[in-house]
């Protein structure tokens, strides 16, 4: 039974409730299920709040005793973006892979599994799918979350993700609105700008969104990026022309607007997360994500007295923060409700057949598998905060389980192709890189490699926007846990 604590106002209540912090730990903190009782709606997970199938379900229940229609949000994309397999790896590809088949119904079953997964263990919100379209292809924070570079395939994908996700009972979250795919800057560091015209806009990054809107996305997550065609001073998060002009009235969307993360250098460096939860709420926005970096009770504390002092001294309209609770609300019951469908049936192997399908392979007619055991190197970059450096990527797992004896190391910088020379010996090299054509060394490292040993095969796990050389050269199209098996099953001849 959902409980509310007697003597909190209104404002206050309202407050909390547009808020999805995070906290740290496998079990709920005693001040977050204090919060749930005082009127906070929505919890955020990360990958350090999950050690298992099972434990996720005891905390999701262990939510839910103290509210029971909670939203219990993650940040679980698949491919490289992945918390429930945080530790492992994602038993999807990501959006790359799924636009590289570009089978539609392919990626509806992936999302619909994924959904299904997480609604097992009482997750409801996803912030997924990406939607945005990775025209810049050196954009250092979306790459491979991204369907594609064309904005028809993105829409069309999108719309497939957020209908099979929305098929298991879970809420998508479509992001980064209005699309933060040709960005040069990662926002999680500094603060975007995109740079075109309304046109532009119009026919490239708004038309996934349009697609997800016309297919029931429960959510739309807003980029921080600075778009001067629609407001010249203020990032989307913040800008009501972005989120109320464009979003609620040309688009015609009704559901829930939510924040990427406010302590994300892009608003927190700029206004601070106090001032940009204000403005954001007075903007359109209607939950405040919070909790990737600051997940304590004392972040909640600071954004519920924001948002009420600027309800008081008249900044913050108070009927603009009652509408932004209730469509939270709104959303909680949707998800309470269940899934409209009959419960899926579990299709465990949906991702496997989806990353096999992805693989693009360059050199095989003349490939003969490998029988012993070849040495892996890693060309390593370093990983963006979106994706984090928890989760294992490479191909190495995968060939030992097939070849055993495989041996591996991790590479980096100018001496990393003589440094593979020399651990590798005599035996066969796998070199793995993950978007070699972002990174120089990592191209002087393959050619060191190449020129000394030809027969080396060459795996890309990131955008393959390279030439494609090596004696086999095989795109992944990410670097998701199922991405390594299907490369490494070409290579042994599996």
């Amino acid at each position: 039974m959902t409980t509310f604590a007697s003597g909190t106002d209104t404002l206050t209540r309202d407050a909390l409730t547009v808020l999805q912090p995070g906290f740290t730990g496998t079990t709920a903190p005693d001040w977050l299920l204090r919060r749930l009782g005082e009127g906070l709606a929505s919890v955020g997970l990360f990958g350090r709040n999950i050690a298992s199938p099972e434990q996720l379900t005891a905390l999701t229940a262990q939510l839910r005793a103290e509210r029971d229609d909670v939203l219990v949000a993650i940040d679980e994309e698949g491919g490289d973006v992945t918390r429930l397999e945080v530790r492992t790896g994602s038993s999807f590809p990501g959006n790359h892979a799924l636009g590289a088949v570009d089978d539609v119904e392919l990626t509806r079953d992936v999302a619909a599994e994924l959904g299904r997964r997480l609604a097992a263990c009482g997750v409801n919100l996803n912030w997924a799918p990406s939607a945005d379209v990775n025209s810049n292809p050196s954009n250092p924070v979306i790459g491979v979350r991204s369907f594609g570079a064309s904005s028809k395939l993105v829409a069309r994908h999108t719309a497939a993700y957020v209908t099979g996700l929305q098929s298991a009972g879970v809420a998508a979250c479509t992001k980064h609105f209005p699309g933060h795919g040709d960005t040069a800057v990662d926002s999680h560091h500094a603060l975007p700008r995109i740079d075109v015209d309304a046109s532009v806009l119009g026919t490239r990054e708004l038309s996934p969104f349009r697609a997800a809107i016309a297919a029931g996305t429960r959510a739309v997550m807003t980029a921080h990026i600075l778009v001067p065609a629609l407001d010249l001073d203020r990032p989307a998060t913040l800008s009501g022309q972005v989120l109320t002009d464009l979003l609620r009235g040309e688009l015609g969307y009704t559901g829930l607007i939510v924040t990427d993360g406010m302590e994300m250098q892009a608003i927190a460096g700029t206004y601070g997360i106090e001032r940009g939860s204000v403005l954001a709420i007075a903007a359109g926005a209607d939950a405040i994500c919070v909790g990737g970096g600051l997940a304590d009770d004392e972040t909640v504390r600071r954004l519920r007295d924001a948002l009420v002092s600027a309800v008081r001294s008249g900044e913050l309209p108070e009927g603009r923060l009652a509408d932004a609770a209730e469509r939270v609300r709104t959303l909680a019951h949707w998800t309470a409700a269940g899934p409209a469908d009959a419960q899926l049936p579990a299709d465990e192997e949906v991702g496997l057949r989806a990353a096999r399908r992805a693989l693009r392979i360059i050199g095989a007619d003349g490939f003969t598998p490998l029988t012993t055991a070849p040495y892996v190197a890693a060309f390593t970059p370093v990983a963006n905060v979106a994706v984090g450096d928890e989760t294992p990527w490479g191909v190495a797992a995968e060939l030992a389980r097939l070849i055993p004896g495989t041996e591996t190391g991790s590479f980096a910088g100018e001496d990393a192709g003589l440094a593979t020379l020399a651990a590798a010996g005599p035996r066969r090299v796998v070199a793995v890189v993950r978007d070699e054509h972002r990174h120089p060394w990592m191209g002087a490292a393959l050619d060191t490699v190449l020129r000394t040993r030809p027969d080396t095969i060459v795996i890309e796990m990131g955008l393959p926007q390279a030439p494609a050389r090596g004696a086999l050269h095989i795109a992944t199209h990410g670097a998701a846990r199922v991405c390594a098996r299907a490369a490494a099953e070409i290579i042994a001849g599996e």
